[in-house]
């Protein structure tokens, strides 16, 4: 049975070589990183770029993710992003997880289109129903989409029970996250999904976990750790730096080429780049407030920050 979710599932980030292909070297050192920040796992979605890869590229990926903590001896958890525009190719994806060893798999509802309740509690039963995988249910309106209805998420929790979990971000997060957990009576188990903006407030309101990027997982779990043990003075110290970092993001394309830039200063990817067309360009005042927010995060959690990797090359 696999296990359940909880803590801090950081969204990796898909590294690309000069060619724009996924460059797997630079893929496998990242996860092995994460992991070793004393995460609870790692996941793949929208922030990995997998809505502009083409379906054997979301299998590469996959398997390449599956096979680096399968591997590992220190129980970390894989949750694999399956959602698309049509059921057939979500229930595909969600298949191929499952047989590459997938712990759990994470889908949006199609981006490009509106759909009912009605349509959209087939589609995500339809992926419930191609496999035995736990299922996170991803609401994106914050960034792409509409709202999923309170509604049909305690429906789904209704219908599939404990396979179900649930990651909303649709604004205004708090109230959201309380009314979905009061309609079903506290059981939703729900990850917070604002890269750890919101994380304070949620985990107020009894997430179970969260889902930021990967670039300063090291202290999002460091103010997770802080919030269970209920350190106040260290989890404001940790949540003003990062709200602020958060919100020099915007959009998909934002929270991309942010942790990239960090992921590349901290020697952990060669290159920042992503794949196009993009709609956010990281200029040079905007890294330079990044990175004395990210300097803010290093001293609150007792890290030394890194000198600055050159682009190109690990230190």
């Amino acid at each position: 049975m696999p296990p359940l979710l909880s803590g801090v599932l950081p969204v990796i980030q898909t590294p690309f070589t000069d060619d724009g292909s996924i460059d797997f070297d630079d893929l496998r050192h990242e996860l092995h990183w994460v992991l070793d920040q004393g995460v609870q796992g790692v996941t793949t979605g929208m922030v990995s770029e997998v809505l502009r890869m083409s379906t054997d590229e979301r299998r590469a990926l996959t398997e390449t993710v599956c096979e680096v903590v399968r591997a590992r001896p220190d129980g970390k958890v894989s949750v694999i992003s399956c959602g698309a525009e049509s059921t057939r190719t979500a229930t595909e994806l969600a298949r191929h997880a499952e047989v590459a060893g997938a712990d759990a798999l994470m889908a949006i509802p199609p981006v490009s289109i509106n759909v009912d309740d009605a349509a959209l509690h087939e589609y995500f039963s339809a992926i419930l129903d191609s496999c035995t995988l736990p299922l996170v249910v991803q609401d994106a309106s914050g960034y792409v989409g509409r709202p999923l209805s309170i509604a049909l998420q305690a429906d789904l929790l209704a219908t599939y029970g404990d396979r179900v979990y649930f990651k909303p971000e649709a604004a205004p997060i708090g109230p959201r996250l309380s009314a979905l957990r009061d309609a079903t009576l506290g059981q939703a188990r729900i990850f917070e999904g604002t890269g750890g903006s919101a994380l304070v407030d949620s985990y107020r309101r009894g997430i179970v976990g969260t889902m930021p990027g990967a670039e300063v997982c090291w202290a999002i779990q460091a103010l997770w750790n802080a919030l269970e043990s209920e350190d106040w003075d260290l989890v404001y110290r940790l949540s003003g730096p990062l709200t602020g970092l958060v919100a020099l993001q915007s959009g998909i394309d934002g929270f991309v080429a942010v942790e990239k830039h960090f992921l590349v200063n901290q020697g952990v990817l060669r290159s920042s780049r992503v794949r196009g067309p993009s709609g956010f360009s990281l200029d040079k005042e905007t890294a330079a407030e990044a990175d004395r927010l990210f300097a803010q995060l290093a001293v609150a959690t007792g890290r030394a920050p890194a000198p600055v990797a050159a682009e190109g090359g690990r230190r």
